[in-house]
């Protein structure tokens, strides 16, 4: 059952809105719908992370530390 809401879009959108929905030969409210549809109905996965998520030119720590704690060196 579809639910009745009302948003108050800026005068240049609600513009823009028409006009894009007449050259489509749509009503406002379908391209509407369709935006909605298109940018939420379904989770989009992301791309495959291949590099480092963190890029920097900062110093590196040590490879193996030895009396550090692991914890310490990454969250300070």
């Amino acid at each position: 059952m579809p639910a009745r809401t009302t948003i108050e879009l800026p005068e240049s959108l609600y513009e823009s809105s028409l006009e894009r929905s007449r050259s489509a030969g749509v009503s406002v409210r379908a391209l509407i719908v369709r935006a909605v549809e298109q940018t939420y109905a379904e989770p989009q996965m992301g791309k495959p992370v291949t590099g480092p998520m963190i890029t920097g030119t900062g110093k590196l720590g040590p490879r193996f530390p030895v009396e550090e704690n692991p914890h310490d060196l990454i969250l300070s």
